[in-house]
């Protein structure tokens, strides 16, 4: 059986005619939508309180560190408490050389001092841009008896252009936590 010519352009019309055309997809950029902060007291048997975020998932250890887990910027802040012993020089030489260790990395480290003389709470905050490993850093002291450092991280490789939006709101968040914090009596 000899299929005429007719049929023959029918059927590769039909087999090239079915299928989608290739088009450019348009420019946008990425929504990263994240919730307002709605911030709550967090009271342990530690010695200090402060305000966190309540979207955070908290690990507390023994020794007083706490992790605030944020799952769905797949980023944590922590936080680490050491008790002052007359080694106050030896624990700030330590909060800003962790600090300065991402200098590599960073693009510009901008730090900013911290003072509530109300709370005797005094420290540092680090914000650092670029592709460094921790985007913000902080360390409080009262000088006499308590010694708190905090830092952000993600689980991911750092992309500064990528995860700016979650550095930028766990910013907020670390900020706060520091602005926040109470010691004790």
């Amino acid at each position: 059986m000899k299929l005429k010519f007719p049929v023959i352009i029918g059927l590769v019309s039909l087999i090239v005619g079915c299928r989608d055309d290739i088009l450019p997809k348009p420019k946008a950029m990425l929504r990263l939508d994240y919730p307002t902060a709605s911030y709550e007291k967090l009271s342990t048997d530690c010695s200090f309180i402060f305000e966190m975020n309540g979207e955070s998932n908290v690990k507390l250890n023994r020794d007083c560190s706490l992790i605030l887990d944020y799952p769905t910027m797949k980023g944590s802040i922590y936080l680490t408490y050491k008790p002052v012993n007359n080694n106050l020089d030896t624990l700030l030489i330590d909060a800003q050389k962790l600090s300065y260790e991402h200098v590599v990395k960073a693009d510009n480290i901008l730090e900013q001092p911290f003072v509530n003389t109300q709370d005797s709470v005094y420290g540092m905050f680090y914000e650092v841009s670029g592709n460094a490993a921790s985007q913000s850093q902080f360390y409080v002291t009262d000088s006499t008896d308590h010694f708190v450092t905090g830092s952000v991280y993600f689980y991911a490789k750092p992309n500064y252009d990528s995860i700016l939006p979650a550095a930028v709101y766990l910013q907020r968040d670390i900020r706060r936590i520091m602005e926040s914090l109470k010691w004790k009596k």
